[in-house]
């Protein structure tokens, strides 16, 4: 059996032997086959590339040639266009320089006339001041004054023409608008004030307590000083415990603080339990009973004035006006007063009553918190006003009625108007003796410092000052610019409610003896 396997086997290897070389020069020929056709593709297409790569190129040339051809003519038509408007432009510096050369010599033909023109009127000027200086001199001899005293002579009397129409000129436009002007103003305030009364009212910065009994001060007192002490931090008033009888002084500059202080006092001496704890308590619930007078004294403000669509904390600041005062006025009262007259002044004269009587209200709201805030109560009544986005036309009328600006409104002439009808009217305010001394000693010293016044005398309480002048130094015309230089000194240096009458007196006397 192995000799037929290894005969087999022999037979394999030698078939083997000899397929193999047959098999790849099979092979061998089918690839040169194939790579000579890949060869022959391959020449073929490198052939048309080359051919549509000419074919391309020469139409690249005939399209560049065609641009280039284009691009030439289109230079060539703007160089035309450029030289046609160049030429145009020559032509017309041409023109223009043709005109100047014109324009130039007409110039210098009326330079050359000018020239003589001027030469001429410098003879005639110089001719013409002869002549006048010749004039002046035979003047001169004829007159027998000189230049300079014929001048201040007709000077004098000019001045005194002129003086003495210009004194009566004024004298009878001011008689004329004065009788015309206070008819109708006395006409309307009368009106408004017979429309309108109230009370007369004073108030101090002092509020006496009454007590039941002299040991209550006492009790007040307390220990060491406790319970007078705690009251004093609470309210932030002064409390005067003197030999007065069954009494104690509160003192405070400011009207809402002395209130309060009061009002917990009374309740103290009621309850009669007069203790730290107990005071603080009796303090906060005044400032309650405080808090709701102003919202009520505001309310019942806007509630008699007719005045509505004011903000919540406008009211408020009206109500505090309740217990602030000024000369002894209270000052929301005035207020009150300020809007109703206001209305009235505004209903005769047909201008804007509720726009009055609104700027009359709230005319002195700075003076509800000028305790606590810098500046005076106009700044501050502005600031308030524009802070609750009040008009510009109240704004304005609240920044004018002490003319810290000029008015330029009817409305803050009326609230000017009612401000001092209010406050100037009998009893509305009080003044203390030094002051009213010192404004009639400052009122005479005033009118005594013009020349030509002899004496001066401050008469109605302040609201006339007689003035006696020299007859030898003020004449009668004078008399009447010296009275107007006099109110004007006064308005200006001095402040009065109110008005004050300058009354001028000059005469003449001549004294002889029958012997």
């Amino acid at each position: 059996m192995f000799p037929y396997l290894i005969g087999a086997i022999i037979g394999i290897v030698i078939g083997l032997a000899v397929g193999v070389p047959v098999g790849i020069q099979q092979r061998k020929k089918s690839a040169e086959r194939e790579i000579g056709s890949a060869e022959d593709e391959a020449k073929r297409i490198i052939n048309e590339a080359y051919k549509s790569a000419e074919s391309k190129k020469r139409e690249a040339m005939v399209e560049a040639k065609e641009e280039i051809l284009k691009a030439r003519n289109e230079h060539e038509r703007e160089v035309k266009e450029r030289r046609a408007d160049l030429q145009r432009q020559e032509h017309r510096l041409q023109q223009k320089e043709e005109t100047l050369d014109r324009k130039t010599d007409n110039i210098e033909k009326k330079e050359e006339q000018l020239t003589a023109r001027l030469a001429k009127l410098e003879s005639t000027q110089a001719e013409a001041e002869q002549a006048k200086q010749n004039q002046l001199e035979m003047l001169e001899r004829i007159s027998g004054f000189t230049a300079d005293e014929a001048k201040n002579y007709l000077l004098q009397q000019l001045e005194q023409d002129v003086t003495h129409e210009s004194a009566m000129k004024i004298k009878e436009i001011e008689a004329r608008f004065k009788d015309e002007a206070d008819t109708k103003a006395r006409e309307i305030i009368s009106l408004a004030i017979q429309r309108y009364a109230a009370d007369h009212v004073a108030e101090a910065t002092v509020s006496v307590v009454p007590l039941p009994n002299d040991e209550m001060k006492g009790r007040i007192i307390g220990r060491e000083g406790r319970n007078i002490r705690t009251l004093e931090t609470l309210t932030g008033v002064d409390l005067i415990i003197d030999d007065t009888p069954e009494a104690i002084t509160v003192s405070c500059f400011d009207p809402v603080r002395r209130e309060i202080a009061r009002l917990a006092l009374e309740k103290l001496i009621l309850d009669g339990r007069i203790h730290p704890a107990r005071i603080e308590e009796m303090v906060e619930k005044a400032k309650r009973e405080v808090d709701a007078v102003i919202k009520s004294e505001g309310e019942r403000a806007i509630f008699e004035t007719n005045v509505h669509g004011l903000h919540p904390e406008l009211v408020k600041l009206l109500g505090r006006m309740r217990y602030r005062t000024s000369y002894g006025q209270n000052v929301l009262n005035h207020s009150i007063e300020v809007s109703h007259i206001a209305g009235l002044l505004a209903a005769e004269i047909g201008a804007n009553v509720a726009e009055a009587k609104r700027a009359g209200l709230l005319h002195d709201l700075g003076k509800s918190v000028d305790h606590e805030v810098e500046g005076s109560h106009v700044q501050i009544g502005v600031e308030l006003a524009r802070k609750y986005h009040e008009s510009e036309n109240i704004i304005h009328a609240i920044q004018a009625h002490h003319n810290d600006v000029e008015p330029r409104t009817i409305v803050a002439c009326l609230v000017q108007a009612a401000d001092a009808i209010s406050a100037a009217r009998p009893g509305a305010r009080r003044e203390n003796v030094e002051n009213y001394i010192k404004r009639l000693e400052m009122l005479e010293e005033i009118t005594s410092s013009f020349p030509g016044v002899e004496k001066s005398f401050a008469i109605q309480a302040g609201r006339e000052v007689r003035i006696m002048v020299k007859p030898e130094v003020i004449s009668e015309d004078q008399m009447v610019l010296l009275a107007r230089d006099i109110a004007k000194k006064i308005e200006d240096e001095l402040e009065y409610p109110g008005q004050i009458k300058v009354h001028l007196l000059r005469e003449t006397k001549a004294i002889e003896y029958a012997k």
